[in-house]
């Protein structure tokens, strides 16, 4: 069988798992501190353009939306999130495991709108009895979507003005952020994103890291003590140049950007085959994850040879499924995928 269920089904990129053994009997400093580490939050500062932002390296994106929010927020505080956000869908209730409700508002295509925002802050507001209910104080978007969308610059810089209007944040889940960054649709460059959110992290477990992210902290007063929380957290990984090493690879010569683009540019010629055939996409991703709607004949034809997810019904005859490419597809397996659509 051959997977394009998801996008870390795979180990790692070579380089990474070539330095990690190269790097195997170094000795040095933990939770960290070491060189690699050190070099690769330069290596991220200086390719967003951001000197003075904060980079912390941690092992999931579960993991990340936790602290980063929990850190976020007061203990009466909530997180605004489309209906279909990751930590509102496939987090079993990480956030609100920490006293911190997430307040979901119906999304479009992935998204949510500046002003679903500004409505439901100034519902809070006027309400008489505002302080009975959770007070809105963060806003958390995925870039791209879970649906493989993405917010234009207009929408983002709308949305960000929203919540600074509103004073609350803007939190960007960047778990496919590269991918997101390769498509022909997207309007902004990595440098661009510092400016539009107060907290982003890229990832790196779905974008050729054996795992890793890198939370990114823009705003002054999100940064003091922030690997007190990750500690407490059980996060602060000991053997820290484990993350370190990744990311040195992936920012060097902008390996993380080759890696994406190669990952998007299969993509779409999977979504052009189906297109192609005459058949229907769910939604208007143009970047790693594609989802074509099939009938269940088709879809009994492409699991003879093929794994992917079975993403939401459609109608009574119809369901979107979910192909995932990254940076292990091979071209011989795209192929082969190719091969099947077209006998469809």
């Amino acid at each position: 069988m051959i997977y394009f269920q998801c996008d870390y089904a795979e180990g790692a990129d070579p380089d990474i798992i070539r330095r990690l053994c190269e790097n195997n009997l170094e000795q040095s400093e933990g939770y960290g501190l070491d060189r690699h580490s050190i070099r690769a939050k330069e290596l991220i500062k200086a390719r967003i353009d951001k000197k003075d932002a904060d980079v912390h390296f941690l092992v999931g994106g579960t993991e990340t939306n936790r602290i980063a929010i929990q850190a976020a927020l007061r203990p009466y505080q909530g997180v605004l999130s489309p209906d279909t956000g990751h930590i509102a869908t496939h987090e079993t209730g990480a956030i609100e495991s920490t006293g911190h409700k997430v307040l979901t508002l119906k999304n479009t295509d992935g998204k949510i709108s500046a002003d679903q925002v500004k409505a439901y802050v100034d519902e809070h507001y006027k309400s008489p009895t505002s302080e009975h209910t959770v007070q809105p104080k963060m806003v958390y978007i995925s870039f791209p979507t879970e649906s493989g969308t993405i917010y234009s610059r207009k929408e983002l810089e709308d949305l960000y003005r929203v919540t600074r209007e509103c004073g609350i944040y803007l939190y960007i889940d960047g778990a496919r952020l590269g991918y997101a960054l390769a498509s022909e649709k997207c309007d902004i460059k990595i440098e661009d994103i510092p400016n539009l959110c107060d907290m982003f992290y890229i990832g790196g477990t779905k974008c050729g890291a054996l795992f890793g992210e890198a939370l990114v902290i823009i705003k002054d007063e999100l940064k003091k003590d922030f690997r007190y929380m990750i500690k407490q957290n059980g996060a602060l990984l000991a053997k820290g140049r484990m993350l370190g090493l990744q990311f040195e690879s992936l920012f060097e010569d902008d390996r993380y950007f080759k890696i994406t683009s190669a990952a998007v540019e299969k993509a779409l010629r999977i979504r052009n085959a189906f297109e192609r055939k005459g058949i229907e996409m769910f939604g208007s991703s143009y970047t790693n994850q594609q989802f074509p709607i099939l009938t269940k004949n088709q879809i009994e034809r492409l699991q003879k040879d093929f794994v992917f997810e079975i993403w939401t019904d459609i109608d009574e005859e119809r369901t979107a499924v979910r192909f995932c490419t990254s940076w292990a597809t091979s071209e011989e397996n795209l192929n082969r995928l190719l091969e099947v659509i077209e006998g469809l």
